[in-house]
């Protein structure tokens, strides 16, 4: 065998195992990405304690679950707007939430605010007390 043949096959597999390590090397990064973010979707905290702030938030009829988790965001009432899309989706409210005009605290996780979003529309009775329908 001659030298530039061996220097060659040492050269391959040098770039193999180059090739290999950078592999392994991506999966572990994503996994531990999508562990984070599997583990945010459940556990995400709220943005601040109680009492925490009041933020009024229209939703339209026409907008999309990232069109809201971005305005969340905007107005502080949630971290990632991405997270709460996941969030919205994954949840028992994901086609539930009826356009108005809410008021949310930052106190609140994204399930409160959601239920909050999602509630049955209430009417007064005579005594001007609330009655849902």
């Amino acid at each position: 065998m001659s030298a530039s043949k061996i220097v060659l096959s040492i050269l391959r597999m040098c770039i193999s195992v180059l090739i290999f390590l950078l592999v392994v090397f991506a999966v572990l990064k994503l996994s531990g990405r999508a562990y984070d973010l599997g583990y945010r979707v459940y556990t995400e905290k709220p943005m601040e304690a109680l009492p925490g702030r009041d933020k009024v938030v229209e939703v339209s009829k026409d907008m999309s679950a990232a069109e809201l988790g971005t305005l969340l965001e905007e107005k502080g009432l949630v971290r990632d707007a991405s997270l709460f899309w996941i969030q919205m989706k994954l949840s028992a409210y994901s086609d539930k939430v009826k356009p108005g005009l809410y008021t949310l605290n930052t106190a609140q996780g994204y399930r409160e605010m959601l239920q909050v979003m999602a509630a049955e529309e209430s009417e007064e009775d005579e005594d001007g007390e609330q009655v849902a329908q």
